[in-house]
């Protein structure tokens, strides 16, 4: 694959915004954007956005010309793409795409989402929209319910990881500490997280994500025009990116203690990038549910099935680890910003990558993988990058 540089990034601090517009989460990570590739505004080609559900949360649909609006773009294309919790990564997908094709030199992609102003119900009802309406959410089926089914099979199958999956809510919120951009930077004990109260059995209130409102915004450039840009601070190249679907409903799916999308996507995107597991510093895994970063390190061929939660006890997925996992904080600590998600996994492994990340910064950040689950793992995008 050619080499797409990505030259800017942007995002907000992440959290509960009720009275910030749409218009102004996008116009600040927008702007921090393009402030950190040192561009000017008229060099940009096309703008791709990712959103998961304005259209019902704020009554907002059209999101790319309200994007360029607020950016005080000229009239370029804008494109809006939606797969759920990885409606940011498609973005950052179509824009690539774009850049490979010919058609662009460079793109500005971004992701925003407003969830916290309306009531929890509310909330619930667009979320579940992610789901297959009429066989699973009409039915009174909820994410939260999902997940513990898949908890509970791997307990099944494998052995029971609560305790294990406590600690990776108790590594996120220690690296969410360290994260300026982070919505709840509040340090918990172990056993305040595995004694809460359960919200689908295993999963506790510690187990589950967080609702978020922020945006986040990156610049991809081709590797000619990326030659030219500002100089005197490390290259992040994306290397490799894999893109794979499975079935919308969890009935459908051959198994649920193994994502078929991660698996398959992660297949593509170390092949393009040349790279394997073992070659990952880092990454930033969804973990819209603790048990979700267990199985996701396993179907990243980080761990074998059945040792991720192995993985965490030992300390290999911590901070200071061999193998960190959600620098950032994570899903469960620096928040979840739906249409956004991806792109904040992406800030993170740029910010690690440069070695811009100040007290949570790692030792050795060559290589690092953003990967971004939507709905019932039924999209999957997983995105290799590289220093130099």
């Amino acid at each position: 694959m050619k080499k797409i540089s990505i030259v800017g990034i942007g995002e907000t601090v992440m959290g509960r915004h009720p009275e910030r517009s749409l218009h102004d989460l996008v116009r600040e990570a927008g702007n921090k954007a393009i402030e950190d590739a040192g561009i000017d505004k008229k060099q940009i080609d096309a703008l791709f956005i990712g959103n998961f559900n304005s259209s019902y949360l704020c009554g907002q649909g059209h999101m790319g010309p309200l994007a360029s609006e607020a950016l005080g773009l000229e009239n370029i294309p804008t494109v809006r793409t939606e797969g759920a919790c990885a409606s940011g990564s498609l973005a950052l997908r179509m824009a690539m795409l774009g850049i490979l094709s010919g058609a662009y030199k460079i793109a500005l992609v971004g992701g925003v989402e407003k969830m916290t102003h309306q009531p929890g119900a509310t909330v619930t009802s667009a979320i579940a929209s992610a789901m297959d309406c009429e066989h699973e959410a009409m039915q009174g089926f909820t994410f939260p319910a999902c997940f513990a089914m898949m908890a509970n099979r791997y307990f099944y199958e494998y052995r029971n990881v609560k305790r294990e999956m406590g600690l990776c809510a108790y590594n996120a919120h220690q690296n969410g500490l360290l994260n300026p951009d982070a919505q709840m930077r509040k340090e918990f004990t172990l056993e305040k997280i595995l004694s809460a109260e359960l919200i689908a059995d295993p999963l506790s209130l510690f187990d589950c994500s967080l609702v978020t409102d922020g945006a986040a915004f990156v610049l991809l450039a081709s590797d000619d025009v990326a030659d030219g840009l500002r100089s005197g601070r490390r290259r992040v190249d994306i290397i490799g990116q894999g893109h794979a679907g499975d079935t919308l409903t969890l009935a459908a799916k051959d198994k649920i203690t193994s994502f078929s999308a991660s698996r398959a996507a992660a297949a593509q995107a170390y092949a393009q990038a040349g790279v394997g597991a073992a070659d990952i510093d880092l990454a930033e895994v969804h973990d819209c549910f603790t048990i979700t970063q267990i199985i996701n390190t396993e179907d990243l061929g980080f761990f074998e099935h059945g040792k991720g939660g192995d993985a965490v006890a030992e300390g290999i997925t911590a901070l200071r680890g061999k193998k960190p996992i959600n620098t950032s904080g994570g899903l469960k600590s620096k928040g979840h910003p739906i249409g956004a998600t991806g792109l904040s996994q992406i800030y993170e492994i740029v910010t690690q990558l440069r070695g811009e990340a100040g007290e949570r910064q790692i030792a050795k950040a060559d290589t690092g993988l953003a990967h971004n689950l939507g709905g019932t793992a039924a999209t999957c995008v997983i995105t290799v990058m590289q220093g130099r």
